[in-house]
């Protein structure tokens, strides 16, 4: 079942590296008593993920913090560590976004937002969306019909929402 406004993160995490190595991230700690925008995303160094999604965000994030947004997270279902090179690669890191892994798609599964992609053999992957999340609750959710598209789910979109 796909998550909807209204619904609640099922308990999840995400894993993220940092200077101190790698830690996991339980997401219902995370989102507690915070308002986070939370984007998905196919996959890292992807054509529209690279070029378009991401870059969005980067451009929004001073907008999304002046109207109250704690934090901005996007999620792959990639390594952790291809996660923060490529938010190293975009500036995405630089602008404060936090990228994180979701290793196994347990979170994006957990959510309804996965698909199966061939090219990857059939491993799951996240389909593309942004969600407006407050105290754990979907307040907003952009969800793309088309993987390659970016429209209602990028930074600006998100912004206009909220």
């Amino acid at each position: 079942m796909t998550i909807s406004v209204g619904d609640k993160i099922p308990a999840s995490s995400l894993m993220v590296a940092g200077e101190a190595g790698v830690s996991e991230i339980p997401m219902e700690a995370r989102l507690a008593g915070k308002s986070v925008v939370i984007f998905g995303l196919p996959g890292a160094y992807t054509g529209t993920c690279s070029t378009a999604h991401v870059p969005s965000f980067i451009r929004s994030f001073a907008g999304l913090k002046a109207k109250g947004v704690d934090e901005v997270i996007c999620v792959s279902v990639n390594d952790v560590f291809v996660m923060r090179a490529w938010g190293e690669a975009t500036g995405a890191t630089k602008a404060g976004i936090l990228m994180a892994s979701d290793p196994d798609a347990s979170f994006t599964q957990a959510l309804g937002l996965d698909f199966a992609a061939g090219f990857v053999r059939g491993a799951p992957r996240s389909k593309r969306y942004a969600m407006h999340v407050v105290d754990g609750v979907v307040k907003v959710l952009n969800l793309e019909d088309n993987p390659g598209v970016c429209d209602i789910s990028g930074g600006e979109a998100m912004l206009e929402k909220i």
